[in-house]
């Protein structure tokens, strides 16, 4: 794909400063132009998974230096499915902003949302651990400004704490990453994967070290036990369009475990099984907990949000197997958790706008308006969160069950914990939407109406939509999520991509020998290996 690799990093970090610049006193101009730009993510994303999806991994060297002295981007299956995903949900969260009106209740919402855009892409095709940390902090940049967007005590109160916590982790990280350097002498991720595999098991005591605070760094990112108390206030404080957004960023911390515990420190290779030790009953806690506080909350914001907790859970259940079989189906479930998510908080955020004073606390009041129609949203959304039939959720947890046979006591946890969900979301929704009622003298209060209802319902219900379709195309798309994780398993072709003759090539540039792209044999990584002649020199 050549220079399209670099396209959804340089596309919204173009857009970002563009929309502060020149079109700070023009909404309409911002509009235009952020849903120019997410369209135009969602088409590059599209471009890029069919290319994955034929191809090998591809490698982008920014400034054409060789890893693993340059700055690489890497497209496989695994990070073109997580750009096509931040991209469908950046253009809903959009959309849903804009028919809202959240969008215009504070400064710089559209900037800050490329610029969110632009980390998240960096953080799925780095292929260098510490750039890996850089795009986290533009992310999380990002999203500090987006959480205490339009104000408000509580709102404020919920992003420090947000603050704190990412800062306490981003720490954490940085003594992590120099671990790792000290031992290895590298950080990219590919010449990691080489050096580790080769390691001596007396040499490795300190890079166990490094690896288990990567695992606290990841965990703290993905909200896992027992870092996940920021995460309810957070995510129920932020503004709707927000906490939709923030869905795809406990996948980021998600996402980071599997590529590094798959590439670089493989489930019984020189470390051992570490990272299966840890996160298996992490997992399970933070399952057990999260579909509890579902049963607990009395709000409809922490319902959602600690759902999302135990989405995390079961999806961690199926990655910590470090199985092809059941990768492929947290791979599956974690697509699901991420548009039900994110449908939810958008649907809750219809209701908060509706009830006035009551707010979303799950009490009945007076009808709402369009309280059919959102009911009946909240309703599907529930039922695919909490893993009933028909929809995703159900196949999905059907999918990991059946990769986890035999160990039974998963399964009693993932069919438990699905029954409290049920119990949790049902309370929720009979509460709000049926025992609502109007008592003679209690009329609601008067509530404003939305800029653009029908936009708002549409990017809602288009996560929904996404819901079912990946329900009804359940085959074709776990077949290609087995195929992923098939070449997670197989980590060759991504180190070959990465550093196949690497070190000749860029000797070769650096010392006028040659031209820094010809062809060279895939043996003998080595900096002493000689390179091949180039005809013409």
């Amino acid at each position: 794909m050549g220079h399209w690799i670099v396209a959804p990093v340089v596309l919204p970090a173009f857009l970002a400063p563009l929309i502060v610049l020149w079109m700070r006193f023009d909404l309409r101009s911002q509009r235009v132009f952020s849903v120019a730009g997410m369209t135009a993510l969602v088409a590059l994303a599209i471009t890029l998974a069919v290319s994955a999806s034929t191809n090998a991994p591809e490698v982008y060297r920014l400034g054409n230096w060789e890893a693993p002295f340059g700055i690489v981007l890497v497209l496989d299956r695994l990070s073109a499915l997580m750009l096509l995903l931040t991209s469908v949900l950046g253009l809903a969260v959009v959309l849903y902003a804009i028919g809202s009106g959240w969008d215009k209740r504070g400064w710089h919402f559209h900037s800050l949302m490329q610029f969110q855009m632009m980390g998240i892409n960096g953080a799925f095709l780095t292929g260098d651990a510490f750039n890996l940390f850089v795009f986290f902090e533009v992310l999380l940049i990002a999203s500090y400004g987006l959480m205490i967007h339009a104000g408000g005590e509580a709102r404020l109160k919920a992003g420090v704490q947000y603050v704190v916590y990412n800062l306490a982790g981003s720490t954490l990280f940085l003594f992590a990453l120099g671990t790792i350097y000290s031992v290895t002498g590298t950080l990219s991720m590919a010449d990691l994967a080489q050096k580790v595999a080769v390691m001596p098991a007396s040499e490795t005591g300190l890079l166990r070290v490094g690896a288990g605070l990567l695992m606290l760094v990841f965990a703290v990112k993905a909200a896992l036990v027992p870092f996940q108390f920021w995460l309810p206030a957070t995510y129920t404080n932020a503004p709707g369009p927000v906490a939709a957004l923030f869905a795809i960023m406990t996948k980021v911390g998600v996402y980071a475990i599997v590529r590094i515990y798959t590439l670089v420190f493989p489930a019984g290779g020189t470390i051992g099984w570490l990272a299966q030790e840890v996160l298996l009953p992490a997992a399970a806690i933070s399952l057990i907990i999260g579909m509890i506080g579902v049963l607990g909350a009395r709000d409809m914001g922490r319902t959602v949000a600690y759902s999302v907790i135990g989405s995390v859970g079961t999806m961690m259940l199926a990655f910590a197997q470090f199985t092809e079989a059941a990768t492929g189906a947290g791979l599956y479930y974690m697509v699901h958790s991420t548009l039900a998510a994110a449908a939810l908080f958008l649907i809750v955020d219809l209701v908060r706008e509706r009830r006035g004073a009551a707010g979303l606390a799950i009490t009945p009041v007076p009808p709402i308006r369009n309280a059919g129609l959102i009911a009946g949203m909240f309703f599907a959304g529930a039922i695919a969160m909490a893993g009933m039939p028909p929809l995703s959720g159900f196949i999905g947890k059907l999918m990991i069950l059946d990769a986890t046979r035999g160990q039974w006591w998963l399964w009693g946890v993932v069919l438990v914990t699905s029954l409290i969900a049920i119990l949790g979301f049902g309370r929720a929704g009979s509460t709000v939407f049926w025992k609502a009622h109007a008592a003679e003298g209690d009329q609601p209060e008067p509530t404003r109406d939305a800029t653009a209802p029908g936009l708002a319902f549409t990017a809602a219900g288009g996560l929904i939509a996404g819901l079912v379709a990946l329900t009804v195309f359940a085959g074709p798309a776990s077949a290609w999520l087995r195929t992923t994780a098939q070449q997670l398993y197989t980590p060759s072709a991504y180190i070959d991509a990465v550093m196949a003759g690497a070190y000749e090539r860029a000797w070769a540039a650096t010392s006028g020998h040659g031209d820094s792209h010809a062809e060279v044999p895939a043996e003998g990584h080595g900096a002493d290996a000689p390179a091949e002649p180039v005809s013409g020199h």
